[in-house]
């Protein structure tokens, strides 16, 4: 089974600077044939707050013959308490009106293909105990499956010990009951996106891939992070374990958010460290 992973698109109909990379995907999407799509988040400029921007986006991925899943990114529910932007019941209940379910579990095969709605984890908004207790179950009953697990954010950037990163990785208490489940059902796959680097690692026995975005990489704004910067997407293989391929996909244009960052996402004083950025 084949299953490609894209992520950070940042469609929007208003400010239309990654467009253009959506039709070398989707050409590169149907020369692969996967059996499945999974967009790992931010699937808009700001659809977090601009209901155009997740109806345009998903027009787009409509036009794929292939099945699509999507979980949510910041950008499209938003994020932590405290930023211009945390995750809310008006925003969640946007998304699932026009995208769909912010989480979900499909059995393919002996696989089980789980989304996450990462942006719950740590957020203390009402449905995160409730995700947490769905993915306990959903893991309990297997029935001898493998296990692959998507999600927007990282658990994690440098290190699974490290403190808190704030923006870019889940905190550590969350992390940790995540990772404890990761440990506890075998879990194969843990893939990501929101980091804008592509990355292979693991932990413990789960291999985890950052996707690399489908729009734009980041210079200067942020600092370095393990990986490599590129424009593509990954495909991954689940026969009796997973694998995973990283591919720089031929035609996009790696913009650089440094160029634009006033215009796609305009910069306040109030902004958390890396919002702006990301």
């Amino acid at each position: 089974m084949k299953i490609i992973q894209i992520s950070d698109t940042h469609f929007s109909p208003s400010k239309p600077h990654f467009n253009g990379n959506w039709e070398p995907i989707r050409r590169w999407i149907e020369q692969v044939e996967p059996d499945l799509v999974v967009h790992t988040g931010d699937l808009t400029i700001d659809g977090a707050d601009q209901e155009d921007d997740l109806v345009f986006s998903m027009a787009l991925l409509g036009e794929l013959d292939i099945p699509v899943l999507a979980v949510p990114g910041n950008h499209d529910v938003g994020h932590m308490p405290g930023s211009h932007q945390p995750i809310d019941d008006t925003r969640l209940d946007r998304w699932r009106r026009l995208v769909g379910p912010d989480r979900f579990a499909k059995d393919l095969g002996h696989w089980r293909i789980i989304g996450l709605n990462s942006l719950l984890l740590g957020s203390g908004q009402a449905e995160e105990e409730e995700q947490f207790n769905w993915l306990v179950e959903t893991l309990a009953d297997l029935g001898g499956r493998r296990v692959a697990l998507f999600a927007h954010k990282p658990l994690f950037v440098d290190d699974p010990m490290e403190g808190d990163t704030g923006y870019w990785g889940a905190r550590p208490t969350e992390r940790q009951h995540i990772l404890d489940l990761l440990s506890a059902h075998d879990v194969a796959l843990y893939a990501s996106g929101h980091l804008h680097w592509a990355w292979q690692g693991k932990v413990g026995r789960t291999k985890l891939v950052w996707a690399p975005p489908t729009s734009f990489i980041i210079d200067k704004l942020e600092r370095e992070m393990p990986g490599d910067r590129l424009i593509g997407g990954v495909i991954h293989h689940l026969g009796e374990d997973a694998t995973s391929e990283i591919v720089e996909v031929p035609g996009t244009i790696a913009h650089v958010l440094d160029d634009v960052i006033d215009e796609v996402y305009p910069r306040t004083v109030s902004t958390l460290p890396g919002e702006a950025a990301e």
